[in-house]
C-alpha cells in the first residue's frame, strides 16, 4: 500500500508541478504583454499628436517666427480634448501649453523626468502628477532637436482601466489550473491502483488463471507486464478487427441501401433489420410499429411467411450455395413492392423488401399505352384500307366520287402522321428529356410564331387572341416543347372551345425562381366530372370527339409533360364567366 501511494504521488507531484511552471509562466508572460501592449497604444496616440503637432510648426514656420500661440488653432483637430500639448525648447523653456494660458510663466520643464529620458533616447514617457494644473497626467514627450513636444492625457479612471491588463485571462488560468488539478489527482490515483495489479493480471491471463480482483499485489517491474499485454492484445486486436472490420462492412452495405432488409433466426427472431425495412412494412402495414417481427402478423405477408415456413421444417437440409429463394408482389394505395425472401443453411433467413412502383406503374402505363394505340390506330387504318378498296374494287367508280375517296384517305394518312408523332414526342419527353437541348428562350416571339402558324384556322373559326407577355420573359427551356405547349393549348381551343371564342395568354406572377402563366379562352368549358383527367392521354370527355375534330387525343398530355420537363406545374379550371383555364408555371433558370 506505502508503495502504491508513493507511486501515485510521485506521479501527481511530477505533473502538478511542470504544469504549475508552465501555468504561472504563461500568465506572466500574457500579463506583461498585454499591459506593454495598452501602454503601447497609450503613446501610439500621443506620438501621432506630436507628430501632428510637429507638422503644424514646420509648415508655418513657427521656430523661425517664434509665434507659438498659433498652435491653439491645432487643439481642435485634437480628438480626444483631455490630450495636453505642451512645446519646451532645449533650455527647458515652455513655448506652448493647451492647458495653460499663461504658459509663458511656467516654470522650467528641462529635468522633467519625461524630457531627460527623450533628451537621450528620442522618446520618454512618465506618470506623475503636475503641479501647474493639479492633475496626473500620462506624460509622453519626444525630442525634435530644436525643441521638445510632450503629449499628455488626463491620468483618470478611463485610462487607468485602459492600461490595466485584463484579468480575465487569469481567472481563466485559474480556474483551468484546478480543473487539471483535479483532473491530474483523479488520473494518478487510478493508474497508481492500475500499476499495482497490472502485472498479476497480464501474467495470470496469460495463462488463463482466475483472477482476483480484490487480492493486494506490490509492485513490480514492466517487462513482464508489457510481454503479457502485447500477447493478449495482439489476439484480441486480430479478432476485434476481423470482427469489426465485417460489421462495419454489413452495416454500411445495409444502411446504404435503398431497399428494407432484415434477418430472422429460425425461431423468427429479428438478427438486423435497416431503417428500410420498418418505414416499409409501416406503409403496407395498417398498424404502426418498430418492430421488425411485426413482418409475421401482416397479412399482405402471409403468401410469404407460408413459403418460407416450408424450408423450415425440422431435419430440412438446405444446400448452401443455391438456397431457396421465394418471392410476392404486395401492391397498397397504388404503390408496389417486391418482397423476396432467402433461406440460409442454418434455416435462418432473410426478407427483402422493394418499392417498385415507378417500374411497375411504368409497364402498366406502356401497357395500356400499346392498347390506346393499337386501338388508335385502327381507325384510321381502317378507313385507308377502306377507301382504296373501295377505289380498286370499283373500276367505273366517278371520277369525282374517286377523288373524293382519295382525298378522304389522304385526311387519314395526316391524321395517322400526326398521331404518330404526338406519340413519338410523348415518349421522347418521358424517356429522353435530358436529351432536348436547353437555353434561354425569349417567350413572346415563339408564342408569335405559333400564333402565324395558326392564322388561318383562328381567322376561319372567327377566334380573338390576346397576348398579355413583356418582351423581356425570358425561360430556361427547348424551343421546340415550348412551341407545341402554346401550340396545343390553341388547336385545343379552336377544336373544342367553339366558334368566335376570345383566347388570352398572359404572364400573372414571377418569383426569383418562375414565371406564372395563365392560358384561357371563353369557350364551352368542361363538365368538372372530367377536369381532373383530361391530362390523361386518349381521354375523351365525348366518344369520338378526338376523331371527329380531327385531333389525337395527346395534345394536353403533351402539354403536362413539357411543362413538367421545365421544372414547372399546371393545373386547370373552369373559369366562372365560362371556358377553360389553364395555370402554370415555367423556370427561368
Amino acid at each position: 500500500m506505502l508503495k502504491q501511494r508513493t507511486y501515485q504521488q510521485r506521479i501527481f507531484i511530477y505533473f502538478f508541478s511542470a504544469f504549475t511552471i508552465f501555468t504561472l509562466s504563461i500568465l506572466t508572460f500574457q500579463y506583461s504583454r498585454e499591459k506593454e501592449y495598452r501602454t503601447g497604444q497609450l503613446e501610439n496616440t500621443l506620438d501621432n499628436v506630436a507628430q501632428m503637432t510637429n507638422q503644424f510648426i514646420e509648415h508655418n514656420k513657427l521656430e523661425k517666427t517664434g509665434d507659438f500661440e498659433e498652435l491653439d488653432s491645432i487643439v481642435y483637430m485634437i480628438p480626444d480634448p483631455e490630450i495636453r500639448v505642451t512645446v519646451i525648447n532645449p533650455k527647458g523653456v515652455v513655448l506652448f501649453d493647451s492647458f495653460v494660458e499663461e504658459y509663458s510663466a511656467m516654470e522650467n520643464h528641462l529635468h522633467r523626468p519625461e524630457v531627460q529620458k527623450a533628451l537621450y533616447n528620442e522618446r520618454g514617457a512618465n506618470i506623475r502628477h503636475s503641479a501647474t494644473t493639479g492633475q496626473d497626467f500620462y506624460y509622453y514627450a519626444r525630442n525634435y532637436d530644436h525643441y521638445f513636444i510632450r503629449c499628455a492625457a488626463v491620468y483618470n479612471i478611463k485610462i487607468q482601466n485602459f492600461l490595466k491588463a485584463s484579468r480575465v485571462f487569469i481567472f481563466f488560468m485559474i480556474a483551468l489550473f484546478l480543473l487539471m488539478w483535479l483532473m491530474l489527482y483523479l488520473v494518478t490515483k487510478r493508474l497508481g491502483e492500475f500499476i499495482t495489479k497490472l502485472r498479476d493480471f497480464a501474467v495470470r491471463a496469460g495463462k488463463e488463471e482466475d483472477i482476483d480482483p480484490n487480492f493486494k499485489f506490490p509492485d513490480s517491474e514492466f517487462g513482464d507486464i508489457q510481454l503479457q499485454i502485447v500477447r493478449i492484445y495482439n489476439r484480441l486486436k486480430r479478432a476485434k478487427d476481423d470482427l469489426s472490420a465485417e460489421k462495419e462492412r454489413l452495416f454500411n452495405h445495409l444502411y446504404a441501401l435503398n431497399e428494407g432488409i432484415a434477418f430472422f433466426t429460425i425461431n423468427k427472431e429479428k438478427i438486423l433489420a435497416n431503417s428500410h425495412f420498418i418505414q416499409y412494412i409501416n406503409v403496407i402495414s395498417e398498424h404502426s410499429t418498430i418492430s421488425a417481427e411485426s413482418l409475421f402478423e401482416i397479412p399482405e405477408f402471409g403468401e410469404l411467411i407460408e413459403k418460407i415456413e416450408e424450408h423450415l421444417k425440422p431435419g430440412l437440409t438446405i444446400n448452401p450455395k443455391n438456397p431457396p429463394h421465394v418471392q410476392i408482389t404486395v401492391e397498397k394505395n397504388e404503390t408496389y413492392f417486391r418482397v423476396q425472401g432467402i433461406i440460409f443453411a442454418d434455416q435462418s433467413f432473410e426478407v427483402l423488401i422493394e418499392d417498385i412502383t415507378r417500374p411497375e406503374k411504368r409497364r402498366l402505363l406502356k401497357q395500356q399505352l400499346t392498347s390506346n394505340i393499337a386501338h388508335e390506330l385502327k381507325t384510321p387504318l381502317a378507313s385507308i384500307k377502306g377507301y382504296l378498296e373501295t377505289i380498286l374494287s370499283n373500276n367505273n367508280i366517278p371520277k369525282e366520287k374517286m377523288h373524293y375517296f382519295i382525298e378522304r384517305a389522304f385526311k387519314q394518312s395526316e391524321r395517322l402522321n400526326e398521331l404518330l408523332n404526338d406519340i413519338s414526342l410523348l415518349n421522347n419527353i418521358e424517356d429522353a428529356g435530358d436529351l432536348f437541348e436547353f437555353k434561354q428562350v425569349k417567350l413572346r416571339p415563339l408564342i408569335n410564331d405559333v400564333v402565324e402558324n395558326l392564322e388561318s384556322r383562328l381567322t376561319k373559326n372567327g377566334n380573338q387572341l390576346e397576348i398579355d407577355i413583356n418582351d423581356k420573359v425570358s425561360v430556361y427551356g427547348n424551343d421546340s416543347l415550348l412551341s407545341s405547349i402554346f401550340q396545343n393549348f390553341i388547336e385545343n381551343s379552336i377544336n373544342y372551345a367553339g366558334p368566335k371564342v376570345t383566347i388570352k395568354i398572359r404572364q400573372y406572377l414571377e418569383d426569383e425562381k418562375y414565371y406564372f402563366f395563365s392560358y384561357s379562352d371563353s369557350g364551352k368549358g368542361v363538365p368538372e366530372e372530367h377536369l381532373t383527367r383530361i391530362f390523361e392521354r386518349f381521354y375523351r370527355i365525348e366518344e369520338g370527339r378526338t376523331r371527329e375534330t380531327g385531333g389525337t387525343g395527346l395534345g394536353l398530355a403533351i402539354v403536362k409533360n413539357a411543362v413538367s420537363l421545365h421544372k414547372g406545374e399546371i393545373s386547370v379550371r373552369n373559369r366562372p364567366e365560362g371556358g377553360l383555364e389553364f395555370l402554370f408555371s415555367l423556370s427561368k433558370s
